[in-house]
């Protein structure tokens, strides 16, 4: 299965990043997986700017969006909501209808229980909006998994969560 990870912090390597890059290595005999961080550079949108001319970034995004299989959104909660970059994402491509019909499979990722909720709450809206499809969903924990020097490793119960929500959508 292609998969497409977007983290959507506006940290560059953040720790949404670098779980990511953990399923990436948990699932690289399984599938094709590649993940994509860098909306904090995407121009902010404004309905205009769909007739001016997509920046090329965003364009190249809303290539991989349409190739992938699967889209594992990863985000932080800021201010009891998604960051604004990835609410950004989700304007460019609302008219666009990248997500319409799309598998995804969104993931908070925030330090402790029970911070997240209000996050995954905007971001279900959000895709629901869309028509994206949406089988399950997690709500991850730093308490749940092992950091060091930045690389996050997956303790058994976590992997077979990710696996299982993974295969939700084969």
């Amino acid at each position: 299965m292609r998969i497409l990870g977007i983290s959507a912090s506006a940290s560059i390597f953040s720790s949404n990043y670098h779980l990511l890059k953990a399923v990436q290595r948990l699932r690289q005999d399984k599938d094709e997986m590649q993940v994509f961080e860098g909306l904090q550079d995407f121009d902010l949108f404004s309905p205009s700017r769909l007739t001016a001319g997509i920046p090329k970034n965003i364009l190249e995004l809303k290539q991989k969006i349409d190739a992938a299989e699967l889209i594992i959104i990863a985000t932080p909660e800021y201010t009891h909501n998604i960051p604004a970059v990835l609410k950004n994402l989700i304007e460019w491509c609302t008219a666009s209808g990248e997500f319409a019909q799309k598998n995804v499979l969104p993931i908070t990722f925030t330090p402790y229980e029970p911070r997240g909720a209000h996050a995954m709450t905007s971001l279900l809206q959000s895709l629901q909006t869309m028509k994206a499809k949406i089988e399950t969903q997690l709500p991850l924990y730093k308490t749940d998994v092992e950091i060091k020097e930045n690389q996050i490793e997956l303790p058994a119960e976590v992997v077979a969560l990710l696996n299982t929500a993974i295969d939700l959508y084969r």
